[in-house]
């Protein structure tokens, strides 16, 4: 059974800007142009109940709400921001498919033995894209990509909502006709001229019934849909282009064991996902993060690519060492690997450092799957 999130990032535009300006935070702001023909971009949830909404023209939108504060849109900043998210999502798993700047689809279903079941990924993902941008994202957890994206949108914002396996049908059949894709106002008017007002209604007539009332394509459409049947695939639009793992202290850390065995920790989570993947990374970045919020980056080549855990290891414990202010405690870490590639064929082993071979460490992926992450430690992690 799969796991699939629909991440959907709460008034995406608005809230950046009322991220950076915190005078318009509890206040009505629409994002949009101020021509004749603009519309609007994004509504904040306080220009919401005006009914305010994204692509109604602005001159209506101003009427409804003439204390609104319109703001031209920042693009490039908004770009800027979705790619500190996308890179959030990138971290709990490499089948990403991004639908905008502001949502994405996230296959996480050989993440669960990393991450726990749908519904932690889902609140792990939250508060990852809270820490790193200070915005708020609403996920739906489901079994396929139309349910989860259903779901995402139900308990905006901020919301978290879990469709069980097996409870999908159950899940959709209160829900009103225009929540299925492609139902449009045109498809809405039939289903409520011939009484069908919920998706139930419509999973309860067959195919050809449906078929009658809104034609061939669409009518196979809905009932699929109506009977929570969607195999499609989350299909990445691009390859991955870093992999990494970060973790946040509740208490921060002051001894320098305790960081460089978490930086181990770290290191084969972000080697387990390399070899899954069936990549090596030529580049190794460290993050780090002080109690009081400082955020060191740091980075370091590593010839030839590598998915061995130790090596990547090795290199940031290097530059952990090389960065660290031992005065300062340590809120949070990251390790991570740029510059993917598949990797390089039979190479020379290293002399004096353990090295650790391909079958070892594809048997202990295969424990640590099946058993969970935790079960097999190294001895320096203890």
């Amino acid at each position: 059974m799969r796991t699939i999130l629909h991440a959907d990032m709460d008034a995406f535009y608005a809230a950046i800007e009322q991220r950076d300006d915190p005078a318009l935070r509890g206040k009505p702001v629409v994002v949009g142009g101020l021509g004749p023909r603009s519309v609007v971009c994004t509504a904040s949830y306080e220009a919401r109940p005006f009914g305010v909404r994204s692509a109604m023209p602005m001159a209506l939108a101003r009427r409804r709400c003439p204390q609104a504060i319109v703001i031209e849109p920042r693009m490039e900043h908004y770009a800027a921001v979705s790619a500190q998210v996308q890179a959030v999502f990138e971290s709990f798993t490499p089948l990403v498919e991004p639908l905008s700047l502001d949502e994405a689809f996230l296959d996480v279903t050989d993440s669960r033995a990393l991450f726990g079941d749908g519904e932690s990924i889902a609140r792990k993902l939250k508060d990852a894209v809270h820490e790193a941008t200070g915005l708020t994202v609403s996920v739906g957890v489901a079994s396929s990509k139309f349910v989860a994206k259903v779901a995402s949108d139900l308990r905006k914002p901020d919301g978290l909502v879990v469709v069980p396996p097996g409870g999908e049908v159950a899940f959709l059949q209160p829900l009103p006709v225009g929540r299925l894709w492609g139902a449009g106002p045109r498809a809405q008017d039939v289903a409520r001229a011939h009484g069908l007002h919920t998706i139930g209604a419509l999973a309860a007539l067959t195919g050809d019934q449906l078929v009658a009332l809104f034609g061939e394509a669409l009518g196979r459409h809905f009932w699929q849909l109506a009977r929570a049947i969607d195999e499609r695939a989350v299909v990445p639009d691009h390859e991955a282009q870093s992999i990494s793992h970060e973790t946040t202290f509740a208490r921060d850390l002051h001894r320098e064991d305790d960081c460089l065995g978490i930086l181990l920790e770290l290191s084969e989570a972000v080697g387990r996902r390399l070899r899954r993947a069936g990549l090596a990374g030529g580049t190794v970045r460290l993050k780090l993060r002080y109690g009081d919020f400082t955020t060191v980056l740091r980075q370091k080549k590593v010839v030839p690519p590598t998915d061995d855990d130790l090596a990547i290891h090795r290199i940031a414990k290097v530059l952990f060492t090389a960065t660290r202010d031992p005065r300062r405690s340590v809120r949070l870490l990251g390790v991570g690997v740029a510059a993917l590639a598949p990797p390089a064929g039979p190479r020379q082993g290293e002399l004096f450092t353990p090295g650790k071979s391909a079958d070892l460490l594809r048997a202990v992926d295969a424990i640590r799957a099946r058993f969970g992450a935790d079960k097999l430690k190294r001895g320096a992690t203890r």
